[in-house]
């Protein structure tokens, strides 16, 4: 009997990251409020550089 050969699993190239929102697709900036501006709070939103999918579009 011979010897059954194994076939290498493909490795999928590294994702790169979006640098705004390290990967996760949100960002949270501050909610400020008043005649002073003064900070109350953070709000969540989806990331403008890569809309909100965590990795950098491809560019051609």
């Amino acid at each position: 009997m011979a010897a059954r050969k194994t076939t290498k699993t493909k490795i999928a190239p590294p994702t790169v990251l979006c640098p705004v929102c390290h990967g996760t697709g949100e960002v949270s900036r501050t909610v400020r409020v008043g005649r002073k501006r003064r900070p109350v709070g953070d709000q969540t939103g989806f990331c403008l550089n890569c809309l909100g999918a965590g990795e950098i579009p491809a560019t051609d």
